[in-house]
């Protein structure tokens, strides 16, 4: 199994990243653009764009806590639907926080040219060389610093609303749909790129503490919250701006500060918008950076991005990839079109996310175990894709046309170089297993083995002693009628080679322990349990008798554990006793044991069941 990240990010870090990667270039920039397209209107485009992102932010929410992996949306999205989508998702996912990354350097960009004479393309340029210098290096952005940097930038904007609400000049909102409704979607489509930071946080999964929690709330409130702050601080720059200087300023939120707040609140505005700008550029690189480094260890790409330097510890190659992107990028994509192709690839990720939730739902694979759900399943799903749906068309032919063309560019990859070398069980053969008649092996167990190591890795299990007795056990699949004492023979035979004890032994206490007292527990089940001399003895038999058992009394048990333990091992004997009582209490579990494929996946029954810890 492999060594996992540590767990380092509370429920204010997610927040405070989450809220940190989207309150940068789409508060900054942005406005004075999408004013230009929809007029004041575009306060309700920024208000659309983050109610089109809830279904998929739930969605998230739940593939995240199921398998907080790093990785984030390409990782669930490979398991989902396999290579060839596991392919275009992780170039998507790259491409986009490559732009977003990009956008944020011509943010600098645009607010140091107002003090050097330097262009913004070449200020961007250089900020671009030095942000790779420092990921080269294994900086990064201390969790601390994160937190102050955020709050003191709400608490900027907060300021910002508060005083400069009293200025507003109302007369420069009418007509408030100067540019008709299909403007108004339209701008909602160029905005998406704003709401961003939530693919960043999932790739953070596997980093935060008690994931269950702390990602579904800190990314709800992180929505909610810069949703609220995106219409506030809109409305006041528009408000306080001249319309006509609005539509062409790359510092909108600046100006608006200058306008009733004099110089030296417009140079506070702009050292925090510097700082939120720093935060998203540093972060585009870093995060954009590991994704060729795991699709290379899954071999959709050469293994080179694998090349880690054994002096900073950090994915070199990956890096200067990433960067050389940005910088392409920077040279040679205007602004708008930057924002477009950035917030289309955007939208189509948060539509296979949505698909995705649908496919593991729907596969009903075993250790699929969010610790959130998302609600109103599929209700919810479907109006994710549709709404991302709408979104894209509403970018217009040639963006779409773009964004085809990008795909296209993946799916001859995946063709020419992946297909060959990739192999991978996704949620999406399971669904098509349940679906075929004739072929009900199109899945290997490599998916479901690896859903539960991130399951069991996640729950902190994996040094339990229980833990370990299950993964060595004996599995018996018996699908004859079988006597008691023909079971017990079997059972003793197997234990009696595997612990180097007598069979017969072992027979005669089993069949003496059920005379004493029966230890069928319930209907259909039992647990047969006795102690051996010895010393560290502790073995664990699961069976499973489809046509049954018969016990005493012509009981017919189809469940079944057997416990052998050493006399100086009572204590945890109980224990797993006690363990095993609590996972026949949980929900569904004799249909979900009678229905397993095979003994790994009987084993998944246990080890996936909830119980208390200890």
């Amino acid at each position: 199994m492999e060594k996992g990240l540590k767990k380092e990010l509370t429920l204010l870090d997610v927040f405070c990243v989450a809220t940190g990667a989207m309150i940068s270039s789409g508060l900054f920039i942005l406005p004075g653009l999408a004013f230009a397209k929809a007029g004041p209107a575009v306060i309700l485009s920024y208000m659309i764009a983050g109610i089109f992102c809830l279904p998929t932010l739930l969605s998230m929410a739940e593939l995240t806590t199921a398998m907080p992996k790093a990785g984030g949306d390409y990782f669930y999205i490979m398991r989902g639907f396999g290579p060839l989508l596991g392919t275009l998702a992780g170039f998507s996912t790259w491409f986009s926080l490559s732009l977003k990354g990009a956008f944020a350097l011509i943010g600098m960009g645009a607010y140091l040219s107002i003090i050097t004479p330097l262009s913004l393309n070449v200020i961007a340029f250089w900020l671009c060389v030095f942000f790779i210098g420092l990921n080269l290096i294994g900086v990064k952005e201390a969790g601390r610093f994160q937190v102050f940097l955020v709050l003191g930038l709400l608490g900027i904007l907060l300021i910002y609303t508060v005083w400069g609400i009293k200025t507003v000049n109302t007369l420069n909102f009418s007509p408030f749909f100067s540019k008709g409704l299909g403007s108004m979607f339209a701008t909602a489509s160029f905005v998406f790129i704003s709401y961003g930071g939530l693919t960043k946080v999932a790739a953070l999964a596997e980093e935060t503490k008690n994931p269950g929690r702390n990602l579904p709330l800190g990314m709800i409130l992180s929505l909610v919250v810069t949703s609220i702050f995106y219409a506030f601080v809109i409305f006041v720059t528009i408000g306080v701006l001249n319309p006509d200087g609005l539509k062409g300023s790359l510092t909108p939120i600046s100006d608006g500060a200058g306008a009733f707040g004099g110089d030296v609140f417009k140079i506070v505005v702009s050292i925090g918008a510097f700082l939120a700008f720093i935060s998203t550029a540093n972060a585009g690189i870093m995060t954009a950076s590991r994704y060729p480094l795991s699709m290379s260890r899954d071999k959709l790409l050469p293994a080179v991005f694998q090349k880690i330097s054994s002096k900073f510890k950090t994915p070199y190659i990956a890096i200067f990839l990433t960067g050389a992107f940005m910088i392409f990028a920077i040279l040679f994509f205007r602004l708008e079109l930057l924002v477009k192709v950035a917030s289309s690839i955007l939208i189509l990720l948060y539509i296979l996310a949505n698909l995705t939730v649908i496919l593991f739902r729907e596969s009903k694979i075993l250790s699929y175990r969010p610790r959130f759900y998302s609600p109103f399943y599929p209700y919810l799903q479907i109006l994710g894709v549709l709404g991302g749906g709408f979104l894209l068309i509403e970018m217009g032919t040639f963006i779409v046309f773009l964004t085809v063309i990008f795909l296209l560019l993946g799916f001859i990859w995946y063709k020419v170089y992946a297909q060959k070398r990739a192999a991978q069980d996704s949620a999406l053969i399971y669904v098509l297993e349940k679906l075929t008649v004739k072929d009900k092996e199109l899945a290997s167990d490599n998916l479901l083995t690896e859903l539960k190591d991130i399951v069991i890795r996640r729950e902190g299990i994996i040094g339990e002693k229980f833990y370990k007795l299950v993964e060595e056990s004996m599995v018996l699949d018996i699908e004859t009628p079988l006597k008691l004492e023909a079971f017990f023979k079997e059972v003793s035979d197997d234990l009696g080679k595997s612990l180097n004890l007598n069979p017969e032994d072992l027979f005669n206490k089993f069949i003496e322990r059920e005379k004493e007292s029966s230890t069928v527990i319930e209907k259909g089940l039992a647990i047969p349990h006795i102690v051996v001399s010895g010393k560290n003895i502790n073995r664990l038999v699961l069976v499973r008798a489809q046509a049954g058992i018969i016990f005493p009394k012509d009981q017919l048990i189809h469940i079944a554990f057997v416990l052998v333990g050493s006399s100086g091992e009572r204590v945890l004997h109980l224990k797993i006793l006690a363990a095993i009582a609590m996972i026949i209490q949980s929900r569904d579990f004799e249909k979900k044991w009678l229905e397993a494929k095979g003994e790994e996946e009987l084993k998944h029954v246990i080890l996936l069941a909830e119980r208390r810890r200890g």
